[in-house]
Order: C-alpha cells, then structure tokens, then sequence
C-alpha cells in the first residue's frame, strides 16, 4: 500500500479485456485487480506476473484471491507487440503486478531487451520490488538489470520495528530491507519507500514511527513517502480488529506518529510525501531543507491549527 510514490492506483481488468479503448491505454490483457504507483499513471503497464509470491501481509489487500503466476513469454511479448503497435509516444513502462522482480535473472534481462529493442521511446523501466525478492539477485546481476533500462524500485518498508514486521507478517526484519535497499543503490537504482502510519496500532505507536524514521535515514531513498492505514474487510488485520486483538490509530495518533516520524528522518537529499488519499495531512517536502517547516506544519494540526483531509476525500 503506498503513497504518490507509491502502490494505490487500482485498475480491474478482466482477461480479454485488452483490446478494448481503456486497456489500449493502459496495457494489454491484464488480469485481475492492476495496482501501480501513481507517478506511473502515463506508464506502459506490462504485467509480466500475477500476484505476489509472499502475499501474507496482515494489512495488504491488494492481491488476496489472485494465486502467484509468472505469465508466459508468448502472452508477454503479445502485450509488448500491443504497445508498440498502440502506444509508440509512451516513454515510461512500468512491470506489474506486486512482485516482478523475482522472475529468474534471464528472464528479466531478456525482456528488458525486448522492450529495449521494442520499445525504444521508453526512456524509464520500474517496478515494485520487496526484500524477498532483491534477496534472489546479486549485486551484479542488479547492476546488469539497471544497465538494461531498469531504473527505479518501488520497495514496500512499511515500517522500521521489527516487531510490527513480525507482527505484520512481512517479509524479512529491518536489517534485511536495509541490506536490500543498499544492494539496489549501489548497483544505480533509485529507490522510491513508503512506509504506514499506524501500522503498530496504538500500542507500538512510538516505537514503530520513530524506529521507522531512523530506518529510512538509514536507506536514504531519492523518495519516501508516509501512507496512512487502512483496515480492508477480508483481511487478516480487519480479523483480528473484529476480535478486539488491533487497537486502530485516530487522526490525532496519525499526526502524532507522523511527527515522531519526520523528527526522526534524515535524508541527505530526498522527497517524503503524506499526499497519499489515505493521509489526514498531506505534506510534500524536500529534505533536509524543508524538515522544520513540514515539523511545523504537524505541530500546527495536532493543535487544531490547521485542516485536515476530510474522510470524505480519503481512500486507498
């Protein structure tokens, strides 16, 4: 779940659906419940896989239902005679669904020369990418990939406690996502993070902003950016806050992790966002310059100073 850097635009597409007005613009056959960033709202959407192949986060329900496939090659490079054909000024492409980058190193470096060879407007390839899924490469072969046009990860965080990772169900404990994120850099990628606010509840409130704010210093991404939660029915967080076992965090709670959160970030020379729809507060600053200005603006809604989002306007 992420912010304007992040995974909540939602598309439903039907198999089959591909040649119809709205899918020319967006891809070709896509399957399913399509999320992506929304700064890849003008991308080339090439589903390359279904799902996720974790897909036992609590609080995620983005690919519930949907079972884990890598598409065929023949399917894929239907979708990308489909661009080419459909979409020849598009000069951004983004890889769905939740988890492209664990296909086998082969057969990523070899559509991205495909689309190289394809598709030669695009200028940018990007794609989500979680820990579990950086683990499978080795520096090299990310160094390769970004060679071949891959550009930029958008890598779920979610928070900096390892306790709420564990709690969460998530995969890999903070200094696994650290030892990804660093491999990424160094092999040139930029990384786009987004994290949840009160995803420890009320409980860990200030354990999770706080360690959260020191684990993004830590990666220090080009962006990140702060969702607020949202308990879906179906999942198993709306289960367990049936049951009384989740204690959800009010907008007041919100602003303050936020705060704790920003007090505890440094970025050498980044963007953090809160303009997600989920966000009671939507900041948009450049750090380290506008730290304090974005601290104030908290400071000034958690004392009734300033508006907040209406719930009306809220959403995934």
């Amino acid at each position: 779940m992420t912010g304007q850097v992040g995974r909540q635009a939602r598309l439903d597409a039907r198999p089959g659906q591909g040649h119809t007005g709205l899918m020319t613009l967006l891809g070709h056959e896509l399957e399913g419940q399509v999320i992506r960033p929304p700064a890849e709202a003008e991308s080339i959407l090439l589903q390359v896989t279904l799902g996720c192949s974790h897909n036992k986060c609590a609080f995620c329900p983005a690919y519930k239902g949907k079972r884990f496939a890598i598409k065929s090659p023949q399917r894929i490079q239907a979708a990308l005679d489909h661009a080419a054909a459909h979409l020849p000024e598009a000069r951004r492409l983004f890889l769905c669904d939740g988890d492209a980058l664990i296909l086998p190193q082969d057969r990523l470096e070899g559509l991205l020369r495909d689309i190289r060879q394809r598709l030669p407007q695009v200028a940018r390839v990007s794609a989500y990418a979680n820990a579990k899924a950086l683990a499978r490469k080795t520096g090299a072969e990310l160094a390769r990939l970004r060679g071949l046009g891959l550009s930029t990860l958008y890598l779920g965080l979610e928070s900096g406690s390892d306790a709420v990772l564990a709690d969460m169900g998530k995969w890999g404990d903070v200094d696994e996502h650290l030892r990804q994120a660093a491999k990424a850099r160094q092999a040139g990628m930029k990384l786009s993070v987004t994290v949840l606010l009160g995803l420890g509840g009320r409980g860990l409130a200030r354990q999770h902003a706080e360690a959260t704010g020191r684990a993004l210093s830590r990666m220090d991404p080009e962006q990140a950016a702060a969702l607020a939660l949202m308990i879906v029915p179906g999942t198993p967080l709306h289960e367990r806050l049936e049951r009384g076992e989740f204690e959800p965090q009010d907008d007041q709670g919100l602003l303050q992790e936020l705060y704790w959160l920003l007090e505890a970030l440094d970025l050498s020379s980044g963007l953090f966002f809160s303009n997600h729809a989920s966000n009671p507060l939507r900041l948009r600053l450049r750090l380290p310059r506008d730290k304090q200005a974005g601290l104030a603006q908290v400071r000034a809604a958690l004392e009734g100073r300033a508006p907040l989002v209406p719930w009306a306007y809220r959403r995934l």
